[in-house]
């Protein structure tokens, strides 16, 4: 069973930033497309950034490009989030999920293409 823990959550101020990890365990990451999700209390989840297996393809919320990049790291088995200029609209829960993906170039922003999911991290952004 894969299991996805993320880290890196804290209390920020506004303007800062901020770098959230997504760690599996037992497995690598190299066969799944990853995406990171936020979710405030009472909503669903949104998805923020996504990235294709192989690392071809990436795709961001409209609410993030050119501030969050999303990368994976060379031993294949954690998946980063780099946040910067965060706004306290910015505060939630962040969640990552990996779905195992026969695409090398495909990755979507919808919560339902997801099989696994990590606890979640919050990031709380202050004004």
């Amino acid at each position: 069973q894969l299991q996805l823990v993320e880290s890196g959550g804290v209390l920020v101020q506004s303007g800062g930033s901020l770098r959230l990890s997504c760690a599996a365990s037992g497995f690598t990451l190299e066969y799944y497309a990853i995406g990171w999700f936020s979710q405030a209390p009472g909503k669903e989840r949104e998805g923020v950034s996504c990235i294709s297996r192989s690392d071809v393809k990436t795709n961001y919320a409209d609410s993030v490009k050119g501030l969050f990049t999303i990368s994976r790291g060379n031993a294949k088995n954690t998946v980063y989030l780099q946040m910067n200029s965060l706004k306290p609209e910015d505060t939630d829960v962040y969640y990552c999920a990996a779905v195992i993906s026969r695409v090398f170039n495909i990755c979507v922003l919808s919560s339902y293409e997801y099989d696994y999911w990590g606890q979640g991290t919050q990031v709380t952004v202050s004004s």
